[in-house]
Parts: C-alpha cells; structure tokens; sequence
C-alpha cells in the first residue's frame, strides 16, 4: 500500500488512515522510527522489547510495572540526580 503525506514546515506529517490501521497502530502507542537505506521504518516499541525479551535482567524495582511505569521512574531518578 503505497499513500502520500505532506511535511510541514515543522518537519511533520500524518500517517495517512488506512497506513495506520493497515499497520495495526493505536490511538497512543509509543513507535520506533529508524531509517535503513534511506527508508523511513516506524514500527511498535512493543516489537524492541520483545525482541530483548530474556537477554536483559531487568531490576527487581520494575517487577510488576508497565513499560510507562518504568520509564516515568527512570527519568525521575534521571532528573533528580540533577542531570539536564
């Protein structure tokens, strides 16, 4: 399937609906967007993690909690710290 889209001025476009329901997206699901070969790829992060899934030991401290959780907790832990 092949549609066209317009970037904007702040180097923006939308994702034409029939892409995104062809890809299965939702309404604020976090995506991947890479380039390989000149092509932009945008893919679920779901799709990274479970992909890692069992390679990483993942702290006790995010047992039980959503990746959303977790990521909330780390840049407060990030920030507290006093980085910028």
């Amino acid at each position: 399937m092949q549609k066209t889209a317009t970037i904007t001025s702040k180097k923006q476009f939308t994702i034409p609906a029939r892409v995104y329901e062809a890809a299965g997206f939702k309404h604020g699901q976090k995506v991947l967007v890479t380039v390989e070969d000149g092509k932009m790829i945008v893919y679920p992060a779901e799709l990274l993690i479970e992909r890692l899934a069992g390679s990483l030991k993942a702290p006790e401290s995010w047992k039980g909690k959503d990746a959303e959780e977790i990521i909330k907790q780390a840049k407060e832990e990030y920030f507290a710290r006093g980085r910028k």
